[in-house]
């Protein structure tokens, strides 16, 4: 017979700290799990659970999803779905689930982009795999460039007004367009809660381009996706490419994208990393979690051992002067 679930009674307590979201009364763990990858229908459901159960018990409530993933696309949220009729249903008010809509998800001409007519349904979609009656997060997944953005925000809007979700963002908007969302959505009255964009030390894009100090002007708060490069700023690289990595499988991260310059950053932030008495990953994450307008890191998972691993970033020690000059150097040359 099978064991119910009972989280962890300090689950609160186990070193996890909660920073509010932008100017919400909203507060996030530092680190969120994300369900990208290795929650799929092609993945072993015990284990997901191990997972979640596991970032549950060391206080992360923040889970992070979208409709495509998987694979197969939608399967993530099936697999969140199970959980939330079993181990997580007792603990939703202590939850905050995520989604988002925008990404190819179903063939035909509404299955994709920004239109109301696919983020209404494709949320409904989500709802129905997840077993919910609604969501804490709703994100517009990317920028349309060919639906009007007033009809994508409105949708937004509609979606809060119906009590499908508690809070909108957006995800990976182009800067001027992040800012006519914020200014929208703050007229009528439903402020934009939250930016989603990649951020790593390799990839900085949003830092450069102000986009994470802009969120912040705006009442909003900043969620880093891929803070560990696909893996790349982990140890996993430094001796070649593993047989069961995701670049060797033909995942997102390329082998292209693997160059000899990356490589050399890569070893020099393990240097520095080594000399803190960090692994790399650990430094990685805290590096980010250093800048206060940063609310959140999504961080993934294939493993318990993996999850635990990446919850010592909360650990470390701060950065010294001499360590932020050092890294800043390295990062120069990306």
């Amino acid at each position: 017979m099978e064991t119910i679930y009972k989280a962890d009674n300090e689950r609160y307590r186990n070193g996890m700290k909660y920073r509010r979201c932008g100017e919400s009364g909203l507060l996030l763990p530092e680190i969120s799990l994300g369900l990208w990858h290795n929650f799929g229908s092609v993945d072993n459901f015990e284990n997901c659970k191990k997972i979640l159960h596991c970032a549950f018990d060391h206080g992360i409530t923040y889970f992070d999803l979208a409709d495509n993933y998987g694979p197969v696309p939608g399967s993530a949220e099936e697999t969140f779905g199970r959980m939330m009729q079993t181990s997580f249903k007792p603990y939703r008010d202590e939850i905050v689930v995520s989604t988002k809509a925008g990404h190819d998800m179903w063939e035909g001409p509404y299955g994709s982009w920004g239109s109301r007519k696919h983020l209404i349904s494709g949320l409904d979609q989500s709802l129905k795999r997840m077993k919910l009656d609604y969501v804490d997060i709703f994100y517009s997944h990317r920028y349309d460039p060919e639906t009007p953005i007033e009809e994508t925000l409105q949708a937004l809007v509609d979606i809060v007004r119906s009590g499908k979700a508690l809070y909108v963002g957006i995800s990976k908007y182009p800067k001027y367009k992040a800012q006519f969302a914020y200014d929208y959505l703050r007229q009528n009255n439903v402020p934009c809660l939250v930016y989603q964009g990649r951020y790593n030390m390799l990839t900085t894009e949003v830092d450069d381009e102000n986009i994470i100090t802009d969120a912040a002007e705006n009442g909003a708060g900043f969620v880093a996706f891929s803070p560990l490069a696909q893996g790349l700023l982990t140890d996993k690289y430094l001796n070649g490419i593993p047989e069961n990595s995701r670049v060797a499988k033909g995942g997102f991260l390329k082998r292209e994208q693997i160059t000899p310059e990356i490589l050399y950053i890569v070893e020099q932030l393990n240097r520095i990393a080594l000399n803190r008495g960090n692994t790399l990953a650990e430094m990685a994450l805290a590096w980010l979690l250093a800048d206060s307008n940063v609310t959140s890191v999504i961080i993934g998972a294939s493993s318990v051992e993996q999850l635990k691993e990446n919850l010592r970033c909360l650990d470390v020690a701060p950065f010294s002067d001499e360590d932020i000059t050092e890294i800043e150097n390295i990062l120069k040359n990306r």
